[in-house]
């Protein structure tokens, strides 16, 4: 599976991405609004069950990497995630710390959202995370979700959930 935007290119991981994947999912402050900071370890389990949700759903998070260069800056991806209870289709998305504010985490974002409601049957995709995390809702509100709920999780931090449904999207390719 791969998608394609204009400088993006979103493709299945593979265990030769553990080097690029660990500059992002191991960096500290990348990772400031994550449960944990990855050590090596995670980051070869986050490879291994990206790979095994491929095999199971089909999908999963993709590496992103620069379509000029194949430069992997990041994952973005459709996951199914326990979201305040539910069992939910998820956007989310890492990108390394020096290609932050490029908008590559909105357009490659709006490619798995395009994807998903052409290729599943979903009639909503969701984003969620930390109540904090501003920078992660902001993406999301950028590439059309909205805010539909905040709650508290069992260990008292609070997530905020963003959702698009099907017709909002095809609202938008009128």
């Amino acid at each position: 599976m791969t998608l394609g935007t204009e400088r993006l290119i979103l493709r299945e991981m593979t265990e030769d991405d553990f080097d690029a994947l660990n500059k992002v999912l191991g960096d500290t402050d990348n990772m400031r609004f994550y449960p944990y900071v990855f050590d090596e370890n995670r980051v070869r389990d986050w490879i291994s069950r990206n790979i095994e949700r491929y095999r199971t759903f089909g999908f999963g998070l993709w590496a992103v990497c620069l379509r000029d260069t194949g430069e992997l800056i990041g994952d973005c991806g459709l996951t199914m995630q326990n979201i305040n209870g539910v069992i939910r289709p998820e956007i989310g998305y890492h990108i390394r710390a020096d290609r932050q504010r490029k908008g590559y985490a909105r357009e490659a974002a709006e490619a798995v959202r395009d994807w998903t409601f052409s290729s599943l049957p979903f009639g909503r995709i969701y984003s969620y995370m930390t109540a904090d995390n501003s920078p992660s809702y902001k993406t999301a509100e950028s590439w059309s979700c909205r805010f539909v709920e905040e709650y508290t999780e069992e260990d008292g931090t609070s997530d905020r959930v963003y959702m698009i449904t099907r017709e909002e999207w095809k609202s938008l390719k009128r």
